[in-house]
């Protein structure tokens, strides 16, 4: 097949293989002009070629089959892994993960957009080449949300210049929303909204303001986030989502679709827990002083050790046994009991009542 169809009442292939999972509709492309797709014996020679169905069609000798439900999956992307089905330099990639992160028979799952190798977080899956192609185009304006950590001397006042876009050897990054979330010394998280997504983007844009970036975690990707999902762990948006989605991406709303109330709220609790274990790791170590740790209500220090110059109240000092003290101003040798007054007869004094005199 040369031309393509006039009848306007289909897709073009290109899209359609996309929609069918076989690749992105720019791999789809390439494949047809290396001569790979047929319709029956007929090679096709133009991605244009419109078509109501895939009957027939084949790549590399293998027929296509129709196209399955639109899925889609949030993954928990570790550091240390190529976003590629394989490294020429033999590293593991995110298939290596997603054999024990994804269900069985799940068939084959394009990564929308990239995550750099050192690069960690958020990262969709799907088996649909056409929603993958639609949510990676700049046009589209989905807006990717990112968290830095970071070291060097910067300013919100710096951060807020960049909602006007820079321009770096060259290339024109858009509008980049960057905030100060929290400082300690000249060490910093900042988090980081960007709309493009161009190649290494986030990591260029800090190092032109003279920070070293020393991790990079992906928080969300259009209305879909990171949550508390484990890392290497991999979780599918209900269908339900996924339609609402696709619409609203087709009618060009996709950055307003809002999350059901549970999704916002586990979204609020993944926002505030990982953030304060953070600090909690990142917090120097406290002197071990009594200025430093709090007091105690019996006067002692945390360590157990007695106050140095002063004795505790009700204490009497060590060595030495507390001394009874008798009614009658007597004290007790130590170990011993007080010998009893005699009265006038020889005999012990008998304790008269409470208040009197004693009984004669």
């Amino acid at each position: 097949m040369t031309s393509p169809e006039k009848d306007r009442q289909g897709d073009r292939i290109a899209k359609l293989l996309a929609r069918a999972g076989i690749a992105s509709r720019r791999e789809v492309e390439r494949m047809i002009a290396d001569g790979r797709v047929k319709i029956g014996e007929e090679v096709v020679t133009t991605p244009n070629t419109v078509l109501t169905s895939l009957k027939g069609v084949s790549v590399d000798g293998k027929p296509v089959k129709a196209a399955d439900a639109t899925r889609l999956f949030v993954f928990h992307k570790p550091s240390g892994l190529i976003t590629a089905e394989r490294d020429p330099a033999g590293r593991p990639t995110i298939y290596t993960a997603l054999r024990n992160a994804l269900p069985e028979n799940v068939g084959r799952v394009m990564p929308i957009g990239r995550l750099d190798f050192n690069t960690e977080g958020l990262l969709l899956l799907t088996n649909d080449g056409e929603l993958k192609r639609a949510m990676e185009l700049p046009s589209t304006g989905l807006p990717r949300t990112y968290r830095a950590r970071t070291f060097g001397d910067i300013s919100q006042a710096q951060l807020e210049e960049l909602i006007e876009g820079v321009e770096i050897d060259g290339i024109r990054y858009g509008k980049i929303d960057a905030n100060m979330e929290r400082r300690t010394g000249r060490n910093q998280w900042i988090e980081v909204t960007i709309t493009e997504g161009k190649n290494r983007e986030v990591r260029r844009v800090l190092e032109y303001l003279g920070l070293e970036v020393s991790r990079l975690l992906r928080t969300r990707y259009g209305p879909f986030e990171l949550l508390d999902l484990p890392r290497g762990q991999a979780v599918e948006v209900r269908q339900a989502d996924v339609e609402r989605f696709r619409k609203a991406l087709t009618g060009g709303t996709a950055q307003s679709v809002e999350l059901s109330a549970p999704q916002q709220a586990r979204a609020r609790i993944a926002r505030s827990a990982p953030r304060r274990d953070e600090a909690a790791r990142a917090a120097p170590a406290r002197p071990n002083s009594a200025k430093a740790a709090p007091a105690r209500a019996d006067g002692r220090k945390p360590d157990g050790r007695k106050p140095e110059g002063r004795k505790p109240e009700g204490r009497k000092p060590e060595g030495r046994k507390p001394e009874g003290r008798k009614p009658d101003g007597l004290r007790a040798a130590p170990g011993k009991s007080a010998p009893r007054k005699s009265g006038p007869n020889g005999g012990a004094r008998k304790p008269g009542p409470r208040g009197g005199a004693p009984k004669r």
